[in-house]
């Protein structure tokens, strides 16, 4: 490892982790609350939580992470002889593809739909129930994809 490295791997691990504990909050209990909430009421709630997450804090650990993420890939890629280059190089793609990808072309688009949307008419009820079925399942990719990188970066830096 060299000075870059030694300090990409344990913001790759810590915010990797932070990521995943989000979207393991989602996954594991906010979303299931929502959905025992009205289709109106979910809607609101979950529109409101969609415009709050957009902030500084938020997106420093996302895209601060994939950041860390290239940075690494990279670096592994020219460095296949070092023995952590594998996880580097994995955990990296874990969590390009898994978490930023994934939310970029499924988790995003439905958030922008639901945007567009009025809470109280039938359409809106009809959009809920699906939003929550795909949501969440992409919200789960999103949770192992990160947790699986945190994993790959810890063995990385041990």
């Amino acid at each position: 490892m060299n000075e870059v490295t030694d300090v990409l791997i344990p913001v790759a691990v810590l915010g990797s982790a932070l990521v995943a504990g989000i979207f393991y909050a989602f996954s594991t209990f906010v979303m299931s609350a929502l959905g025992r909430l009205s289709a109106g009421e979910g809607i609101r709630a979950m529109q409101a939580i969609n415009v709050t997450v957009i902030n500084p804090w938020f997106f420093a650990a996302f895209f601060g992470t994939a950041a860390a993420c290239v940075f690494l890939a990279v670096g592994a890629a020219v460095g296949w002889a070092e023995t952590d280059a594998t996880y580097l190089f994995g955990g990296s793609a874990l969590y390009l593809v898994g978490t930023i990808l994934v939310t970029i072309a499924f988790n995003v688009p439905l958030n922008d739909r639901l945007a567009r949307v009025e809470p109280g008419t039938s359409e809106a009820a009809e959009l809920w129930a699906h939003y929550l079925t795909r949501w969440n399942l992409w919200n789960h990719v999103r949770t192992a994809a990160s947790l699986a990188a945190a994993a790959a970066f810890m063995v990385a830096l041990s």
